[in-house]
């Protein structure tokens, strides 16, 4: 098999001809260090000399623009400008209508449709995978609009406005998978989506409030998945096993990064799910990764591996690898996913 066709064969039946491998998106500081070291020069061309099996290509890279021309959504799900240096523009909203009215959402059809198919050919060239679509992290971007603790309260008093925003900003990402996926489905290898609503210990949010405004707009946005036949990969950092369950009934084939010291998310517990769920990444990044040692780093590796059998891409439990990961330890990760049976 090539990168790609494990990549697919590994979300679609989660066994392939052996475990994948992603060492995730480093920061730019780490790309400092990692560039001469492996002599490469842009993270296309590392992701290919590390053998990665799938390159992330989120749509949000591609700037949206507003009605006044201005770029929002950067894409980490930041917001640029537009009422954000005043403070959050809807922390005072208590009525839906407030949200209709507003105009400076972004626009989907300013969305570069063009210019993230030239990304994705790039991307698709070099034999790897490509995890795509927007990121729609619209939980992040909701909190961005409300304040993260003005939202959590509106969840209580005034649960009609939180979901008139939600609904308007997971429309825009939906509109955006639709164009992706309506041109460019046999580009994109699933769809990757993720917002970070776990902290190290518990949900931010209750479960039953997870479900009641979280998890229905996750299966709107899956439904534009599945109505094209890809995968969903669902990223999320924190513990979240207390919904894990929720998220296995909507569908996901995957789920990221699996955080391996916060509560609930180790590996042992994870176990019940090998199943159900295509792992990507459990390799902690907390402690091991930056101060471990080569031979801790792959001594985990095969650990894990055998509690979680095939359906396994081995990578960092979060994607964005800290300058404080050496090289040696990344490349004791690689070879260690190498040399598993």
């Amino acid at each position: 098999m090539n990168h790609r066709e494990r990549f697919i064969s590994l979300l679609a039946a989660r066994k392939a001809d052996r475990r994948g491998f992603w060492k995730g998106n480093p920061s730019a500081d780490a790309l400092k260090a990692y560039y001469p070291h492996y002599g490469v020069d842009t993270p296309l061309k590392l992701a290919q000399r590390l053998g990665d099996d799938f390159y992330w290509l989120p749509a949000d890279l591609v700037s949206w623009k507003n009605a006044s021309g201005k770029d929002v959504f950067d894409h980490v799900g930041k917001m640029a400008g537009d009422g954000q240096e005043s403070g959050p523009i809807f922390a005072e909203c208590e009525d839906p209508k407030e949200i209709e009215r507003h105009d400076t959402f972004p626009d989907p059809e300013t969305f570069d449709l063009d210019g993230y198919g030239r990304l994705l050919d790039k991307a698709l060239a070099t034999g790897m995978g490509v995890a795509g679509g927007a990121w729609s992290c619209f939980y992040h971007v909701v909190s961005d609009y409300f304040g993260m603790e003005n939202y959590f309260c509106k969840m209580h008093t005034d649960p009609a406005v939180v979901h008139a925003l939600t609904e308007r900003v997971v429309d825009l990402f939906a509109r955006v998978n639709e164009k992706v996926l309506e041109r460019y489905r046999d580009k994109v290898d699933c769809l990757f989506m993720g917002n970070d609503f776990g902290t190290q210990l518990d949900l931010m949010v209750s479960p039953e409030h997870f479900r009641a405004f979280i998890l229905p707009y996750y299966k709107k946005l899956f439904a534009i998945a599945y109505k094209y036949n890809k995968p969903v990969m669902l990223h999320s950092c924190g513990a979240i096993g207390r919904v894990i369950p929720d998220l296995v009934d909507a569908g996901i084939s995957a789920l990221h990064p699996l955080q391996a010291l916060a509560k609930g998310m180790d590996a042992e517990s994870l176990k019940q799910y090998r199943n159900d769920l295509l792992f990507v990444g459990g390799i902690d990044t907390q402690w091991l990764l930056p101060f471990g040692t080569p031979r801790q780093v792959k001594e985990e590796v095969f650990r894990i591996a055998g509690l979680w059998g095939d359906g396994w891409v081995v990578s960092p439990s979060h994607e964005a690898l800290l300058h404080n990961v050496p090289a040696a330890n990344l490349e004791a990760m690689r070879e260690a996913a190498r040399e598993l049976d």
